[in-house]
């Protein structure tokens, strides 16, 4: 059988930017590439800016995790101009990351991924039924409910940031608000109502307390079977239909992670540095390998260009070390070689490695048996990596695994501000190098600035997305989707779901609407709308 040509454009449901291409050889998926389609260049434009100019245009960068960026561009002033930052400020900025990262969590499961196990491909599935009634889009019965849910912690964040999406009130040297108990008392209030309306009634039907009580796999399954109430849950439900419909069978990838860490301790980092900030964090930062966690080094951190569409850049530089990005002068999809330039992905490796970042690789981490006191201690993941290895399925579960364990650190945070205290310390403003990271919903993000006579020389983002979209780098090997998607079965090459299943349980940040044509004879197969 000759082997067939898939072009899936877009893949995505977040943003329309996101291209695959398969060959498939008898129904299996023998390589493939991912193509990121459209060129941003947020560097160019902070590129001679004032070094608060990231404070107001990289939140710009996404519109539902530009706290994310804030968070980071914030940051990296920080360390640039060696501030100080009162323990009210890290509070605040805690709780902004993690309230935009929670509310991710059901609108990504429901309206992003949990539609394409209502595909005709598992109608012969006992649960298919159940799985349709629930989660179909829009009209599923607790699709509706997760989707609502979804907007209440962002009021939170809200509260504090004067908007989402698109606030800058974290500023290098603190924060610029000053809430009030009637504030603090609302956003309990608030993420109260989260709790109640979805988190414990629809998606655990425990309390948090039982649910974080799990600690392997086998109590996870234990844990589904020990009543009606989790077993009929939306997680009880995810979990069934995960191993009855295959998730856990397919889709891999690279098997080596990479966290930069988030939430910084209050009385931890009060004086920002790049070298401090590993021992400072509450959910830790490192790269597993597959078998061992390693300390995280951020000039370990390079980019391969080899198969993007720029110019006049060395391959595998650190992000200080690399130019503003310069897109080559004829670049065309309808063009493209993908045995040369194919994306406006770059291709990040750590160490040398091809790695993956998302929740899976924040939950591996929390499994690290030398994390420190004050840093999350949570064996389950280690344990579910050992004994079922990375899928579809271990992606999607540690994603929404994240939810309980965030609800109560917000909980705690809030209860922690000093209403009497400090949330801003000013600065002086020098030149230098600066480096900011967090865990953003989907993965590892971080900034890099240069700053030179008192304006931007240098600055450089390097998103989630970016790390597991990237296209092959230098030496030729794949990046993480890709490498995830090689392998896989296509039962139907009309409507290839496996392929929509696996980059969607990274979810990439990039589409509303799918469809797929038959590169060779240019006949579109199918087409989908959500």
């Amino acid at each position: 059988m000759s082997v067939t040509e898939l072009n899936i454009s877009p893949v995505g449901r977040v943003e329309g930017d996101l291209d695959v291409k398969v060959y498939i050889d008898n129904g299996k998926v023998t390589r493939a590439h991912t193509q990121a389609a459209m060129f941003r260049g947020f560097e160019r434009i902070m590129q001679g800016k004032d070094p608060q100019s990231g404070l107001i245009v990289t939140p710009r960068i996404c519109g539902i995790c530009g706290g994310s960026h804030l968070y980071c561009a914030s940051s990296a002033l920080d360390t640039a101009w060696g501030t100080q930052l009162p323990p009210n400020a890290l509070l605040l900025r805690a709780i902004g990351q993690a309230t935009e990262t929670i509310q991710s969590i059901p609108r990504w499961f429901y309206a992003i991924f949990a539609t394409d196990l209502a595909n005709k491909k598992f109608a012969n599935k006992p649960l298919y039924q159940e799985v349709v009634k629930r989660w179909a889009a829009y009209v599923g019965e607790t699709f509706q409910k997760g989707v609502t849910a979804s907007g209440l912690p962002v009021q939170v964040y809200a509260l504090f940031g004067g908007q989402w999406p698109h606030s800058s009130y974290m500023v290098p040297g603190g924060v610029m608000c000053a809430p009030t108990l009637k504030d603090v008392t609302r956003a309990h209030a608030i993420m109260t109502q989260f709790k109640n309306e979805w988190l414990e009634s629809i998606w655990l039907g425990c309390s948090i307390e039982r649910y974080l009580e799990i600690k392997t796999w086998d109590d996870m399954l234990a844990w589904v079977e020990e009543n009606e109430s989790q077993r009929n849950s939306d997680l009880g439900l995810l979990i069934r239909a995960s191993l009855e419909f295959g998730l856990d069978k397919f889709g891999q990838g690279v098997g080596k992670y990479l966290a930069y860490g988030t939430y910084l301790h209050k009385d931890h980092y009060q004086n920002p540095t790049i070298e401090g900030r590993n021992k400072a964090l509450i959910s830790s930062s490192g790269f597993y390998d597959g078998t061992n966690w390693h300390e995280f080094d951020h000039l370990k951190v390079s980019e391969h260009v080899k198969h993007s569409w720029y110019d006049n850049q060395a391959d595998g530089l650190h992000p200080w070390d690399e130019p503003i990005p310069t897109p080559m002068k004829s670049t065309t999809l309808e063009h493209t070689n993908f045995n040369d330039a194919y994306s406006w992905s770059k291709a990040p490796r750590y160490d040398g490695y091809a790695v993956e970042a998302g929740p899976i690789a924040r939950v591996i981490m929390n499994a690290n048996p030398n994390n420190l006191d004050h840093q999350i201690k949570d064996p389950l993941f280690g344990d579910i990596i050992t004994k079922l290895g990375p899928s579809v399925f271990t992606r999607v579960l540690a994603r929404v695994h994240e939810a309980p364990r965030l609800y109560t650190l917000i909980d705690k945070w809030l209860s922690e501000i000093d209403l009497d205290g400090e949330f801003y310390i000013k600065p002086t403003e020098r030149d230098g190098k600066g480096f900011g990271a967090t865990e953003a919903a989907r993965g590892s993000l971080a900034h890099w600035i240069e700053i030179e006579n008192g304006v931007i020389k240098n600055y450089q983002v390097m998103a989630p997305t970016t790390w597991n979209v990237g296209p092959n780098d230098g030496n030729d090997n794949p990046g993480p989707i890709e490498a995830a998607l090689e392998g896989i079965d296509i039962e139907d090459p009309e409507d290839p779901v496996e392929v929509g299943l696996v980059a969607r349980s990274f979810d990439s940040c990039l589409v509303c609407t799918v469809h797929a044509h038959d590169e060779k004879t240019g006949k579109e197969l199918s087409k989908f709308k959500l």
